[in-house]
């Protein structure tokens, strides 16, 4: 009698996964534990043998790794195999192998696609509205608490459907044709996406200027606290958003080259906010 897995135990496998994919996560495995806890009920339906479930739950929680969203289509592509090693039709080698061959493109294809374009490009969307209108600010707060929740578990979902029905041949057909140009025009997107949030949402003051009592000549008045030359002003008539574009590289080159965590680099970006502010003062800019 032909093994097929049932669309009540796929979808515990694939909400499995969604909801608990980071809970294990460690050095060792990375998420491998978690990816045999969302393996556990297709394995308990597909084989009768208590060896044969602890010989599949075994190869599931070797190292895996993924961006979790479109990773879910290596959970799809495995209950497919799983499926068909229970019914004669494939073998534990396979599936092993398989899993470790996903894991550079579903990398690739998801930190490009969705961690680099859909998130910045909703964080746009939604901070944009907040800083439209002082009454309708929530919306944006609500929307990105609405749209990204319901947009993850929706691409989540069919991606792991898509793993399923197209099996092994239909995924190695798209990754060899597919996989280059997507994931190149993806980070293209993502780049330009970031550019653009950069310019738009990160402002950097500097706050220094000159302030004298001028005499005007004309009328014969003393004018006073006159600025009569602003740093800030002048930086950004030679290149605009200059400020801006630099604390973003630095943040950059602090991160990627110098491996530096968000803690850290918060704590330097709140030190220079501190330092520019009492600048501030002393120049009258905040007086």
């Amino acid at each position: 009698m032909t093994k097929k897995i049932s669309a009540k135990t796929l979808k515990k496998s694939f909400f499995t996964w969604f909801f608990w994919n980071g809970c294990s996560q460690q050095a060792e495995s990375m998420l491998g534990m978690a990816f045999g806890q969302a393996m556990a009920p297709v394995i308990d339906e597909l084989y009768d043998k208590k060896e044969d479930k602890a010989a599949a739950l075994k190869r599931h929680i070797t190292l895996f790794n993924t961006e979790s969203q479109v990773g879910s289509i290596c959970n799809g592509i495995v209950c497919g195999l799983e499926e068909a090693n229970a019914n004669g039709e494939c073998t534990p080698e396979l599936i092993s192998s398989v899993k470790v061959a996903l894991i550079g493109p579903t990398s690739a294809i998801g930190d490009s696609l969705w961690v680099a374009t859909i998130i910045p490009i909703l964080l746009t969307i939604s901070l944009s509205i907040s800083q439209a209108s002082e009454s309708t600010a929530w919306l944006g707060p609500v929307l990105y608490m609405i749209v990204y929740p319901l947009g993850t578990c929706a691409l989540s979902w069919y991606l792991f459907k898509l793993g399923y029905k197209s099996g092994l041949e239909g995924i190695q057909g798209f990754m060899g044709s597919k996989l280059s140009s997507l994931t190149d025009t993806m980070t293209v997107l993502g780049l330009i996406v970031v550019g653009a949030l950069t310019a738009s949402f990160v402002n950097v003051y500097l706050p220094i200027q000159i302030v004298r009592d001028v005499f005007d000549a004309t009328t014969g008045t003393l004018l006073e606290n006159q600025v009569i030359f602003n740093a800030n002003n002048v930086v950004n008539a030679i290149f605009p958003k200059i400020l801006p574009l630099g604390l973003t590289l630095a943040v950059y080159y602090l991160y990627s080259k110098k491996r530096w965590s968000p803690m850290k680099l918060m704590g330097l970006i709140l030190a220079l906010a501190c330092l520019f502010t009492f600048v501030g003062y002393l120049t009258g800019v905040y007086a």
